[in-house]
């Protein structure tokens, strides 16, 4: 039996946004439910349907996929999609209706669950560095100072006094979860009262007031790597943020590089860009000129008689270097033909002379130029 559209599985267009999208999903998940329809044998496999055409068009990725080639771009485990690209039903409720994960979103929905609620996981960091096109070129080792929460070494980060008692919560007696009932639907929300620990201190430490954690200045040695461009992001694992009351991994630590611009380069991917303005007399009788590469290092060009403004000229491996690899990209450079000023009267009767002497030969495109624009006006006459 062939698949139906995921577009039509949703009710909505092939234009629809992702906000359009996800308010259809809510509203056919809600009516459509099994629990909703116990009698109807074809419930569930409605709503797998459902799941999997959302999980699909949900993502950027997939959805640019499935819009080129329909149902066979995840035939054979193509992109992952399909029902087998899905973790449970859990992931997709988690992110319509919040939750905590595959385990948490499903059952808050639809009042399954009552499990205990998983260890915190550290919060992640981020930290702007700015670096210059070199920089970001050779790479480069830089020592950098953040503060990151840490363990409160009074209380080894459980938030209590030394030798006061942890207290089970009365609120959720334990769960960390709280339950309230919307109609048809049971909801599941993290305890306000022990913030989802399933715990409190009847007696805060008092130098870190309770939270277990005390934020303190850290160096870290953050190699960054050749070839690295604008906006580039380089995780740290586990360099983030301790888990609450060491219970659980930390967080990361993400570095954002921002390259600053360039006063004689700019960049595209692996290549690099020149603009060299050159003498009139030069680009008419050719000759040779002398231009710095990004390694620090000089080239030499040729440059042909008779060059024109925007002229490029290519200098193979000359560029940028490539993250993670020993290429290098290319750089080109783009001529600008600098006409004289300030002349002399020497300078000018030379010039002068050169202009009564000069025929359409030795400028043939302002030539063609006239020619069409006197056939134009003739035109206008006629």
């Amino acid at each position: 039996m062939s698949k139906r559209d995921y577009y039509d599985v949703l009710g909505v267009d092939k234009t629809a946004d992702e906000k359009t999208m996800k308010s259809s999903f809510r509203k056919k998940a809600m009516d459509c439910h099994p629990d909703r329809h116990p009698d109807d044998p074809q419930a569930e496999a409605r709503f797998k349907e459902l799941n999997e055409a959302y999980g699909v068009l949900s993502d950027s990725q997939k959805r640019s996929a499935y819009d080129r080639m329909g149902h066979r771009a995840f035939e054979q485990g193509g992109m992952g999609g399909g029902s087998g690209g899905f973790q449970d039903f859990g992931d997709i409720f988690s992110q319509i209706f919040g939750g905590g994960g595959s385990s948490g979103g499903f059952s808050d929905m639809f009042g399954g669950g009552g499990r205990r609620q998983e260890a915190a996981r550290g919060s992640d960091l981020r930290y702007e560095m700015d670096i210059s096109l070199e920089e970001a070129f050779n790479g480069k080792d830089v020592d950098i100072t953040i503060p990151i929460a840490g363990d409160c070494d009074r209380c080894d980060g459980l938030g209590a006094e030394p030798g006061a008692s942890i207290e089970t919560c009365g609120t959720c007696s334990g769960s960390g979860k709280v339950r309230t009932q919307q109609g048809f639907f049971t909801m599941e929300r993290a305890c306000s009262t022990c913030g989802g620990q399933g715990e409190y201190v009847s007696n805060p430490c008092r130098k870190c007031d309770g939270q277990g954690q005390i934020r303190q200045k850290t160096d870290l040695d953050v190699s960054i790597p050749a070839g690295v461009e604008d906006g580039t992001r380089i995780r740290l694992s586990g360099q983030g943020d301790a888990a609450p009351r060491g219970r659980g991994q930390s967080g990361d630590l993400y570095i954002f590089i921002s390259v600053k611009p360039h006063e004689l380069f700019e960049r595209e991917g692996p290549n690099l860009f020149c603009n060299a303005p050159l003498p009139m007399t030069t680009a008419t009788l050719g000759g040779e000129i002398e231009i710095p590469t990004i390694d620090g290092g000089r080239s030499k060009i040729k440059i042909p008689e008779g060059s024109q403004s925007g002229k490029r000229l290519r200098l193979r491996g000359k560029g940028m270097s490539v993250l993670r690899s020993s290429q290098r990209g290319d750089m080109y450079v783009e001529l600008s033909i600098e006409t004289p000023t300030k002349l002399n009267k020497k300078q000018r009767k030379l010039l002068e002379e050169f202009a009564e002497i000069s025929g359409d030969d030795i400028s043939p495109e302002s030539a063609n130029f006239f020619s069409k624009a006197r056939r134009f006006w003739d035109s206008l006459v006629e």
